[in-house]
């Protein structure tokens, strides 16, 4: 008879008919054949031995996996086992079962990271006999330095009104907003939402440069936005009564505070024109060399500007 043996754990009995295989293991599977030599003939007998053994997994790869956040993940979990052992992926702390593509003895999952998880796998080969390896898959913010942009970098506005400025910033981690005035605290009728700060009853005192600085762990970036209030005028006359005697010599200027250019112009309340003699400045000034006492009256400046007009009055007496 002659035996052919496969492994060391593979024994002959005495006299050659008993095969004995101790502690079989996956390496002693396959056919085993006994032939018999006699003087009549030969024969031939098979047998076949199939090892049945627990699924052994590997992970590849095996983790822990540190991503960029939003981009694929694939790991691929490769099993040997008998029976054939059926795999499946789940995703720690969740019961549904994970979209997964089989070939051979692997099975590969595919996924975007856009939170932390910690995936497991399972494969078994009975039921209720199941390894369970598992892989961590930490997204990581990519390093991204924080860039912002307002809505507008240069802005003219009228006193009284709201204004409103918009900021918007990129970066990983998404950054901080905040908003500062330079060389100034902001205007206490602000209020700042989502990187908007809005601005109550602007007054000329509120014009300059406002900041907005975004920050995040990685730096900071800052963009900037000029904002001028304009005022339509407001006149006072200097002096706004005076009293004279014929002959004295009349001196008023008219004063207004706004947005410049301003422009001046003097005119007499009730009558059709100044008096003779009478001469204005650009400046807002009315000068009379000598009175009489037909100048007597109420004098009118008017202030104007592009965005409105004032009025201010000043009476003059004239007694002999």
């Amino acid at each position: 008879m002659l035996f052919l043996l496969f492994a060391d754990n593979v024994k002959i009995g005495p006299g050659g008919s008993v095969l004995t295989i101790s502690n079989a293991r996956p390496g002693n599977q396959g056919q085993y054949r006994c032939t018999l030599h006699t003087a009549a003939g030969r024969s031939v007998a098979t047998a076949a031995l199939n090892v049945k053994f627990a699924p052994n997994v590997r992970l590849t790869p095996s983790g822990p996996l540190r991503v960029r956040m939003g981009d694929p993940v694939s790991v691929e979990c490769r099993a040997a086992g008998r029976p054939r052992p059926k795999m499946t992926w789940k995703r720690q702390g969740s019961t549904l079962q994970l979209v997964t593509k089989e070939a051979n003895d692997a099975n590969v999952i595919q996924v975007k990271t856009y939170k932390r998880v910690g995936i497991r796998t399972r494969g078994g080969s009975k039921p209720g006999r199941a390894l369970q390896p598992s892989v961590g898959v930490f997204p990581q913010w990519p390093v991204v330095h924080p860039e912002d942009s307002v809505s507008t970098t240069d802005m003219t506005v009228v006193e009284g009104h709201t204004v409103t400025m918009a900021c918007q910033a990129s970066g990983s981690p998404p950054p901080v907003i905040t908003w500062s005035k330079l060389r100034a605290p902001l205007p206490w009728k602000h209020t700042v939402n989502d990187g908007v700060l809005t601005l109550t009853d602007v007054g000329r005192q509120d014009s300059g440069q406002y900041i907005c600085n975004a920050t995040n762990e990685h730096g900071y970036s800052e963009a900037y936005t000029q904002m001028e209030v304009e005022s339509p005028p407001y006149a006072t006359s200097l002096p706004d009564q005076v009293k004279l005697r014929p002959g004295d010599p009349l001196s008023l200027q008219c004063l207004a505070y706004g947005s410049h250019p301003i422009q001046f112009e003097w005119s007499r309340v009730g009558r059709a024109g100044l008096p003779a003699g009478t001469e204005t400045t650009r400046a807002g000034k009315l000068t009379i060399a000598q009175v009489k006492s037909s100048d007597s009256g109420t004098y009118k400046c008017v202030a104007s500007n592009h965005i409105g007009t004032s009025e201010a009055l000043a009476k003059v007496i004239i007694r002999a």
